[in-house]
């Protein structure tokens, strides 16, 4: 074990080679100014979710409402991080170019999702991590610039500020969920003797906001004030993260010596290459920093990993090539996506490595010193990109839809195969633009394909909905529905094509919301105030929940008021004697309940078991 500390010791304390940042005696008022940027954080968190809530402004006005969001939760988090590490005109202009930032990409987020589909979960949350990455990459440079008194700061600033805000985040994180615990704990604790006035207070705003952001700036202040605490868990982790580095090589090493045996045929059959491929590429990148660190520990590396690394910044340009070979042949066969889009930002960032490390590699002779420039440089090329994604310039959407629209005119992509969705529901509000587009073209054989499958995409309200569960027309709700009994008309109002736009659609019967779903549409006076009610039973005999009795409102408007059991719908004998006209209306045997004119029906407790029989 001995010997093992004396291959690779874990540096603690402050050494020529490994120096730590020296964090200033902080000012008194440092505590004070940082709960008092929490408390404002709180202030302005707490009234956008009352305005949210209460449908007011600024809520109302979501082209302001995003902006105002992004600038609350960033900008408060970057003051408290700055206060005591900037000066204060330094952190004041960051902060300031932070939420135009923050208003600029808020603004041009909402606005391009004005008009489209706005339940795309997976997009939104990778913009909210990418711009989480983004301003925590940029962060931790300002801080370094600031520190070195430099524009570009030096490398071991750059790794250690780097490292220490993130095991911050981290922790902070961590603390908030403790103190949530803590609260839950006391507030159960006090439901034992019948007090609920904390377990109450959880559930509320006013105390859950203010408590989770201040916790959350509390454990900043905390770790900030005891750098060799963080220090300590920075080193440790990135020793036990070394140690994995020549595991990774040989595994990594392997499968590259496969393929000229195995070939690339099976690579591509699983679809998902560039993917894995990225994945590896950015385990090595990861692993071979752990070794290198600050890049001033030379002489305390053992040579295994040594060599470990050496091997890692080589492995790393076939990865990169073959990723870049596998994204290349799905772009030519299926044109440009969103995902795709991402992936090639993701290899411009590994392209820069696996070059950069690679030089590194064949032109140290001692230790891989070049990497510090490529890391810094890389950084810089990271966050240009983090911009340009979440921008106008290199919106995915945008830059998608322009080359699968132009594909599809200059009929390099058949109209046939042409994915109109991905237009409807990943495309924003250029997917839209070009749908409308298409609606109206006109030029070529496949002219008229093309008008109707827009026109069918732009109907539809969820990704899910075939092509047959378009919304049916009046006509086809018309056809879906044989009243009874025989020789009645349906409704007019009843036929409108609204059903299918009804937000809770879903608990409708399938012949309002589908083509061609038979439905029984029964007219019945339940109520025997002489306006008839309609029973809508569905005719293929499926078990549904509920059997829905509607009923037209004095405003003209048909809603679902009662409901049958769902068994009578199984039942093809009852279902008959419906249409026969063979029943008759019954009162309940228990009557309602009237209070200040208010009638409330009773629970008559569990029902005889439905019977299906003649």
């Amino acid at each position: 074990m001995s010997h093992l500390y004396r291959e690779f010791p874990m540096p603690i304390a402050p050494t020529p080679s490994n120096p730590a940042i020296v964090t200033p005696q902080m000012a008194p008022s440092t505590v004070w100014l940082r709960l008092g940027w929490g408390l404002a954080q709180s202030a302005l968190l707490y009234f956008l979710y009352l305005s949210e809530k209460s449908e007011l402004w600024p809520a109302t006005q979501p082209l302001l409402f995003a902006p105002l969001l992004l600038s609350c939760v960033i900008a408060p988090v970057l003051a408290i991080s700055g206060i005591g590490s900037m000066k204060p005109k330094t952190l004041g202009l960051w902060l300031v170019c932070a939420v135009l930032i923050c208003v600029g990409l808020g603004f041009y987020g909402v606005w391009r999702g004005l008009g489209a589909y706005h339940r795309d979960i997976s997009s939104a949350a990778f913009t909210l991590i990418l711009l989480a990455a983004g301003f925590f990459l940029a962060h931790a440079m300002v801080l370094s610039s600031a520190a070195d008194r430099r524009p570009i700061a030096t490398y071991p600033t750059y790794f250690d500020i780097s490292w220490k805000l993130l095991v911050q985040i981290k922790f902070a994180l961590l603390f908030v969920g403790v103190c949530w615990i803590v609260f839950l704990l006391g507030a159960n604790l006090f439901k034992l003797v019948g007090l609920q006035f904390l377990y109450e207070s959880l559930q509320e705003a006013w105390f859950a906001i203010p408590m989770s952001v201040i916790s959350f700036a509390c454990a900043l202040h905390l770790t900030d004030v005891r750098p060799a605490i963080v220090q300590g868990i920075r080193n440790l982790l990135l020793v036990l993260l070394s140690w994995l580095l020549p595991v990774t090589v040989l595994i990594v090493g392997g499968f590259l010596a496969t393929l000229p045996f195995t070939g690339l045929s099976l690579l591509w059959a699983t679809k998902h290459a560039t993917l894995l491929l990225l994945s590896a590429s950015l385990m090595l990148v990861v692993l071979v920093n752990s070794a290198f660190q600050n890049g001033l520990i030379d002489a305390e590396v053992p040579r295994i990993l040594r060599f470990s690394a050496r091997a890692a910044c080589l492995l790393l340009l076939p990865l990169v090539l073959i990723s870049a070979y596998a994204l290349s042949l799905r772009v030519g066969a299926y044109g440009w996506t969103t995902d795709r889009i991402i992936a090639a930002s993701c290899l411009l960032v590994a392209g820069c490595y696996a070059v950069g490390y690679a030089y590194a590699a064949v032109r140290s002779a001692q230790w891989l010193n070049a990497i510090a420039p490529i890391n810094i440089s890389t950084a810089l090329i990271v966050l240009a990109l983090v911009l340009g994604l979440l921008s106008p310039l290199l919106d995915p959407a945008r830059i998608s839809v322009a080359n699968q629209v132009a594909r599809l005119e200059s009929g390099r992509q058949p109209a046939a195969t042409f994915d109109f969705d991905y237009l409807r529901f990943k495309g924003s509000r250029y997917g839209m633009a070009a749908l409308e587009r298409l609606k109206a073209f006109s030029t070529g054989p496949d002219a008229q394909l093309i008008q109707e499958r827009a026109a069918l995409a732009i109907a539809k309200t969820n990704p899910w909905m075939r092509e047959e569960d378009s919304p049916p027309t009046e006509s086809d709700l018309r056809s879906n529905l044989t009243v009874w009994p025989k020789g009645q008309q349906i409704p007019a109002w009843f036929v409108a094509p609204e059903w299918a736009a009804d937000r809770k659609s879903w608990t409708l019967p399938e012949c309002l919301r589908r083509k061609n779903k038979a439905c029984d549409a029964h007219l019945i006076d339940f109520d025997g105030d002489g306006k008839t009610e309609l029973l809508l039973i569905q005719q293929d005999h499926t078990y549904i929940p509920s059997v829905p009795v509607f009923s037209q409102g004095t405003d003209s408007q048909w809603k679902a008021v009662a409901s049958l059991p769902g068994e009578i719908a199984t039942c093809p004998a009852l279902q008959e004697r419906l249409r026969k006209n063979d029943f008759k209306l019954v009162p309940p045997k228990m009557r309602e309940l009237e209070i200040a004119g208010q009638r409330i029906p009773l629970n008559e407790g569990e029902a005889d078991p439905f019977k299906c029989s003649r």
